[in-house]
């Protein structure tokens, strides 16, 4: 196949993987106790995006998919746990695992602490009632050592699911 093809097929498996994230947050936003769930799920395509196509493609359908679930979707957190941290991070997470692991852990860290953060910023001036529901105004070291042991296990479930796709389904949804 040629690059010109190729190409095109590139873009238009983005497109169909950016219409899936939606429409997977858009399940989260239609359930409220679904919305971390679906962030997630839909950041497995952003994970599929990196292993077979590669390039700037993941961080397309990862804005893509961030900006279209912001503008469409009636509840909007499932849309801003993506685009500030579920959405981007599978692609980081490729990028830091290269590094030695000791400095790659502490950049993780260091993403994830960035994220929670600005996640709670736009939580407490944008969405405050949000804030609330998740107990954020009367438990916050309580729900940030969940959140912590929840990004840890969120980190090492990626690992596996990444070497399970790789050994036993890439055979399957390979694009070339």
């Amino acid at each position: 196949m040629n690059q010109r093809s190729m190409r095109i097929k590139y873009v238009a498996v983005s497109a169909m993987l950016c219409a899936l994230g939606v429409i997977l947050l858009g399940v989260g936003a239609a359930v409220e106790v679904l919305d971390l769930s679906t962030a997630v799920l839909a950041s497995l395509l952003c994970i599929y995006a990196v292993i077979e196509i590669r390039g700037i493609y993941p961080w397309l359908i990862w804005l893509g998919t961030s900006i279209l679930a912001l503008l469409l979707l009636p509840l909007k957190t499932p849309a801003l746990f993506y685009a500030l941290f579920a959405g981007f991070y599978p692609i980081l997470k490729e990028k830091l695992e290269r590094l030695p692991r000791i400095p790659g852990y502490l950049l993780k860290l260091l993403v994830f602490h960035l994220s929670l953060g600005g996640i709670v910023l736009v939580l407490k001036f944008f969405l405050p009632e949000a804030l609330e529901s998740y107990g954020m105004t009367w438990m916050p070291w309580v729900l940030y050592g969940l959140c912590l042991l929840c990004f840890v296990i969120y980190d090492i479930a990626l690992t596996r699911l990444i070497t399970l796709y790789l050994l036993r389904f890439r055979r399957y949804f390979r694009i070339r």
